[in-house]
Parts: C-alpha cells; structure tokens; sequence
C-alpha cells in the first residue's frame, strides 16, 4: 500500500500547476487526497484534468490566488521571485517547496526508479510506467510527457513502485533516494546552470551517490558521458552498477535491434541467455532506451521474460516521434527533440522506418542559452533531412540574449549542406511547408516549445489544397 500525503502537503498551492512536472505531482497529491490548488498562465487540457480530479486551478498570477489555509506553495526554478503569489506566500509565512522536493516526498516508502540523462528520460520512464502497469504492479509514476495510453503524465497507484523521471537541469535529482537509478547518457546541457562538463560529472556523481545501500546504477555502456561517469563511481560502496548497451562488456547487451516499420525488434543477451521482444516506437536511440528499462525492472526482481513482454505493451508519448496524421499523401509526425543529439537520433529513427520518403523538419530551438552554446550542431543534425524550415527561438524562461538567434542554426546547416528556410511568423508556416510537400513526404515538427501546435494546422492545410 502506498503512503498516504505529507503533512506539509496537505493543502499545496501550485505556481504554474500546469508544467509537465508540476501537474503530475499535483495529480498524485489530488489522488491521494489533498485539497489540491493552484495557478497557471493559461487553460489548458492539463488544467481540466486537474479539476476533473478535484484541483481548484485559477488562470493567470494573482496574490488572492492563494488560499489562507495552503499549507505550501511549491514552485520550480522556472518561476520568477516577482511572482505574486510567491511574494503573496513570502508575506504570509506559508513554506515554499521546490517541485523536487514535493516529488521526493511522494517517494517516501516506495521502491523508486529515478530514471536521469540528458536526453530520453521521459520515453524510458513511460516504457517502465506501462511495462509495470500491464504486469499489474499498479506502479505510481510522474513523467514529463503525457502517455498515449492512459493520456497523463501521473498517477498514483497502490503498488510499492514508484517511478520519476529525474531532472538534471536545476540539480534537483540530488533530492530523490532512488533503489535503482538509471543513467542514459551525460552530455553538456542547460547552459545557464552548468558552465563545464566537470559540473555535468559533479552532479551526476551527486545523484548517483544517493541510491539507497544495496541499490542498483543502470547505466549506458555505449555513450562516452556514461562511460565516464561508470569509472568515476565504480568504487561507491554498496552499489550494484548494471551497464547495457552494444559493447561488447556490457552487462545487458542489445545484439541486435530490427527496424520493423515504425517499430523496432530488439534482441539483449541478459545474464548468457537471449530474449527478443518489440518496442513500439523506431530506432536505435528508443530502442536501448527499453532495454535500460529493461535492467531497471530486472534489478527490481522483476522477471525479465515478463518485462520483456510487457515493453511491447508500451505505444509511445506524446510529442515523442508522435504522428499527428496524414494529408495529402503526406505524414506528420512531432517530435520534442531538441538537443542536437536528440535531433539525429530522431531524424534517423524517421530515416530508417520511412526510407523512400523525403523528409522535411520544421524546426524551433529552444533557449537562447542553448542555441548560443549547441547553435552550429543543431544546424549540422537538420543537415540529415532533405530541407528544413526553422523558426526564431523559444524563449521559454529565459530573456533574450544579444545576438543569439536562429541565424547560428541556419548558417551552420547551410554550411554542411543543408536546405533551410527561415520562417519568423508561426502562421505562414502551414503554407511554406504545403508548399515544399509532395505525396510521400513526411514532415516533422521538432522542438520543446509551441511549434507542437503546427502539426495539425500544416495537416488541414494540406487537406484543402490551399
């Protein structure tokens, strides 16, 4: 039976309830019982299924927002000290928790799964979410992306499971007490809070360094952050470090990965014995992402024939190679990639599930910081599609910073050979990309920012011929 709520989170008030992180740990509370409020930008879809488990979501910031009885506001790094109801909360005395500790709360009494890395957190803790759900393990989870299947990103559930994406780019994963930790890759990311790799390796070490005694470190044999960040903990007392990937020393090895269309036939060699079974989802990249998943259940004692079968189960998130539908002969798929090697992994998993098809990326970066520092390999990964229309920056939380704009990207595609348009107005994009298609094409929107919703406004453009 999973614990029941936090004292200090019986009352909870959510600043931007309706974040990717901050409604699933405001959903779980609202499941569990809370009285359960908050605020957001916007309406949303998020925000109807918070009132639909009982939330009071106001829209917009206001200090009268803010119940006398709250009992905490939880807020992430993404919000501003100028925000009025967090002066409103300071004036008030009423304790102010960040997002990771809320979370970390949840967790309390659980077997968690903190799944971390650069890039793929979301897909390999919604393959676990759904692998353990399908086995009837009633897993809680909290996930940066909404499943296809159940169609949210949280839920509370009355196993002894519990699984967290676990995000590195404010550190906050140093706050979870995982028995198993996964690792995916470590790469140099989110420029505003880590100024060296060594600061990346820092980290990881940190959030590594608090898996329980006797836990377990799954961890990427395959990619060179990973690799690194192995030697360095290696000699942590009380850790059982699981390696999986396509080297040959690998503990969990992927022998051999099947395109089958848009899904993918895996095959590991796990403890001298080989199992196969099918992600539903193309490519390498997502591929290993299940076979960590994979390790994760297994060193959970968790039968590994019966995960295997039970990944299959798992159709895929949200904006993660998601397709938005067909027009005209051509198909449209998002993807919220947007570090560069997250934009090649995807552009090659599309490579090889649509071969013949030409493939055209409209593309919008996202941060500034990240543009100035991985600008010229982005540009080199659209360079792997046959054209590309990119957008301006979103901005997100960040404020403008001079001279850093698309224009890096564009030039250094065009510099590796690269067809590219530039496209400052969101609404002209439906005809440039009508325009550029032909039947047989695929188009993917790709980014972590609004260019989501020109899926379907480029598919009914298509539809009508305009």
């Amino acid at each position: 039976m999973a614990p029941g709520i936090p004292a200090a989170m019986e009352r909870p008030h959510f600043i931007g309830i309706g974040g990717a992180g901050m409604s699933g740990i405001a959903k779980i509370l609202a499941q569990r019982g809370a009285k359960v409020a908050g605020s957001d930008a916007k309406e949303s879809a998020t925000a109807e299924s918070l009132r639909a488990l009982g939330a009071t979501v106001h829209i917009g910031h206001a200090a009268d927002h803010l119940a006398d009885d709250a009992s905490c506001v939880v807020v992430s790094s993404a919000i501003r000290a100028d925000n009025p109801e967090l002066l409103r909360a300071n004036e008030l005395g009423v304790p102010v928790v960040h997002r990771s500790d809320a979370l970390a709360s949840l967790m309390n009494g659980l077997r968690a799964i903190a799944v971390a890395g650069t890039h793929g957190k979301t897909t390999t803790t919604s393959m676990l979410a759904v692998a353990l759900s399908s086995l009837g393990l009633a897993p809680s989870y909290a996930i940066g992306g909404d499943l296809e299947g159940p169609g949210t990103n949280a839920t509370h559930g009355e196993g002894d499971i519990f699984v967290a994406e676990a995000d590195e780019s404010d550190r906050s994963f140093q706050k979870y007490d995982p028995q198993v930790a996964i690792v995916l890759n470590v790469e140099l990311d989110h420029h505003a809070n880590y100024a060296s790799m060594d600061e990346i390796y820092d980290s990881f070490e940190t959030f590594v360094g608090k898996v329980v005694p006797g836990g377990t470190l799954v961890v990427s044999a395959d990619q060179p952050g990973a690799v690194e960040l192995t030697r360095r903990v290696r000699d942590l007392s009380d850790l059982e470090v699981v390696t999986y990937g396509s080297a040959e020393d690998a503990d969990v090895r992927v022998h051999k990965v099947t395109p089958r269309g848009l899904t993918s036939e895996v095959t590991v060699l796990l403890r001298g014995k080989f199992l196969t079974f099918t992600v539903s989802v193309p490519g390498s990249h997502y591929a290993h992402n299940a076979v960590a998943a994979l390790a994760a259940g297994v060193a959970l004692g968790i039968p590994a024939h019966n995960l295997a079968s039970a990944l299959g189960s798992y159709t895929g998130v949200k904006r993660r190679l998601q397709l938005k539908g067909e027009a005209a002969g051509v198909q449209v798929v998002d993807s919220y990639a947007h570090h560069p090697t997250e934009m090649t992994a995807d552009l090659e998993a599309m490579r090889g599930a649509a071969a013949d098809a030409r493939i055209l990326v409209v593309f919008q970066p996202h941060l500034f910081s990240r543009t100035q520092e991985l600008g010229a390999e982005m540009g080199q990964a659209l360079a792997l599609a046959d054209a590309s229309v990119v957008l301006d920056i979103y901005p997100a939380r960040e404020d403008p910073i001079p001279g850093i704009t698309s224009a890096l990207i564009i030039d250094a595609a065009k510099a590796a050979g690269a067809e590219v348009t530039a496209v400052h107005d969101q609404a002209e994009v439906p005809a440039v990309v009508a325009g550029m298609a032909k039947p047989g094409d695929l188009v993917l929107t790709m980014g972590a920012g609004d260019v989501t919703d020109l899926g379907p406004r480029i598919l009914d453009h298509l539809s009508s011929g305009r």
